[in-house]
């Protein structure tokens, strides 16, 4: 495949079956691996999707400066595009989020800023912090927010991920997703349902902060899921059950996964995948559940993650 530049290797990616994750007499679990993306990441169909709207609908000037807050993939995912669209981007993060992300969105050309969080992690409220901090960018630099809680176009930008899924799978019976602001779990549910009423739609959040399942939150390691308030994107009609995991049982399993089927991801896709063989346990044989694989295990080796037994 020849691109005219980076952003049409976006998309995509590949669909594999994850053999070690079948239940017995469950159904088959299969990933698709968002990691193939040039950023290693699914944002980079979220990034793409909102950088070319904003500009479609005049919101976005030629070279005008983009802001967002994110944890990292966010960023790293717009900073890839907005070098590609002469778009400066300062990016808001902090000190709770993997230090390779970090770099890699400084790598790609974006201003960042790190936030310092209490014990160094997720909390309730980050954001609020986080966006305080935006504002004070905005006021300085009349930068366009980028704002992936409440931007219109992210969900659309995961179209693209459902369609592959039906393609490659078309026995499709489950879906299921993490959570964080909602786009991609409800940007995909929404196509899955326009095309087929037969696909269950299931979303994971981690146990120790069970926003959707028990109204609780709670601090947690886990980058791009549960920010601690009930995902912006969410529309109810789109999924139909959650799923919460302890955040040890989805360390474990990003590492299982990683020895036994050789897919090197990040702790969220373990969230997905544990989930995804809960679900799959409770499928026949000829049933097909899908997660995603979110990013590459290659942003979380300076951390903890990986060096766990």
């Amino acid at each position: 495949m020849q691109a005219q530049s980076v952003i049409g290797a976006i998309g995509n990616t590949p669909l594999v079956e994850l053999e070690s994750v079948r239940p017995e007499g469950g159904a088959r679990v299969f990933a698709k691996w968002e990691g193939a993306n040039p950023t290693g990441s699914m944002k980079d169909r979220m990034a793409l999707s909102a950088i070319e709207n904003a500009e479609r609908d005049g919101d976005l000037e030629p070279g005008q400066r983009v802001v967002e807050l994110t944890g990292g993939s966010t960023g790293a995912s717009l900073a890839l595009v907005c070098s590609v669209t002469d778009h400066p981007l300062s990016i808001v993060s902090a000190d709770c989020f993997a230090e390779e992300k970090i770099r890699m969105m400084r790598a790609l050309g974006a201003d960042v800023t790190v936030m310092e969080t209490p014990e160094g992690k997720i909390y309730p409220g980050i954001i609020d912090d986080m966006e305080r901090l935006v504002e004070e960018i905005i006021e300085d630099t009349g930068a366009y927010y980028h704002d992936q809680f409440n931007n219109p176009h992210l969900p659309a930008g995961y179209a693209g991920l459902a369609e592959e899924i039906l393609a490659d799978c078309p026995d499709l019976t489950d879906f299921v997703m993490g959570v964080g602001t909602g786009a991609c779990s409800m940007g995909t549910a929404r196509v899955f349902r326009e095309n087929s009423s037969n696909v269950d739609v299931t979303l994971v959040e981690p146990e120790e902060s069970p926003v959707l399942s028990r109204g609780e939150t709670g601090s947690h390691n886990v980058e791009g899921v549960a920010v601690g308030f009930e995902p912006p994107h969410l529309e109810e009609h789109l999924y139909d059950d959650v799923v919460a995991i302890p955040e040890a049982e989805g360390r474990w399993m990003t590492r299982q996964i990683a020895a036994e089927d050789g897919l090197f991801a990040g702790t969220s896709t373990g969230l997905n995948i544990a989930a995804a063989k809960r679900v799959a346990a409770g499928r026949p044989e000829d049933a097909a559940v899908v997660t995603v694989a979110v990013d590459t295990g290659l942003k979380y080796l300076d951390g903890d993650l990986y060096r766990e037994e």
